[in-house]
């Protein structure tokens, strides 16, 4: 990508910019710019307990926030943003999906909820304190929670030979359950 005259000046005022992620889209490289505030974890144990954090970092409290944050704990598991936006629009059906994407990008900023891809699917979305990883099965799409123990070593040996660090929240490994594999045994 060039840069244009007073955009290279913006450019060279701001620095070299240190992307956090790149990802496919649309048959070219695009750039993910979303930094979290923070890189660990909060304690946070209720709805309330995230409303003071978003608070304390300068967000606004408002109901389409509090909602979701009600269905996250009313309901911890792995759910899609549709999900969780048809959990908030049974209570406020004006609150659009484009909302709920964007609070929960800005949970995700704060360290209170983490995405994950669990085999050719939407994301899913859970909060942070039970982050986890996970074994997906690419037949059936089964997903199975793994404690991040099994993937100690993995993440040891990718710091110290690659300088890679690995976010145990935001993995899975696809493979075939056991229920598949017994399917196609002869």
């Amino acid at each position: 990508m060039s840069l244009e005259g007073g955009d290279r000046v913006a450019q060279a005022a701001r620095g070299p910019e240190t992307p956090r992620t790149v990802r496919q889209g649309y048959g070219e490289n695009t750039v993910s710019r979303s930094i979290p505030v923070h890189d660990h974890l909060h304690e946070v144990h209720t709805v309330e307990d995230v409303l003071a954090l978003v608070r304390e970092h300068g967000g606004r409290v408002t109901s389409s926030r509090r909602l979701l944050l009600e269905a996250l704990f009313d309901n911890p598991g792995h759910r899609t943003a549709e999900e969780l936006a048809q959990t908030v629009q049974a209570q406020a059906p004006d609150i659009a999906l484009s909302t709920i994407y964007r609070n929960l990008e800005e949970l995700e900023k704060l360290g209170v909820v983490v995405h994950s891809h669990l085999g050719h699917g939407p994301a899913t979305y859970h909060l942070s304190e039970g982050a986890h990883c996970h074994f997906v099965c690419q037949d059936c799409g089964t997903a199975v929670e793994a404690p991040d123990e099994l993937f100690t070593t993995l993440a040891d040996a990718a710091r110290d030979r690659y300088g890679f660090e690995i976010d145990t929240r935001h993995f899975a490994i696809l493979g075939r359950c056991a229920n598949c594999r017994k399917g196609s045994e002869p």
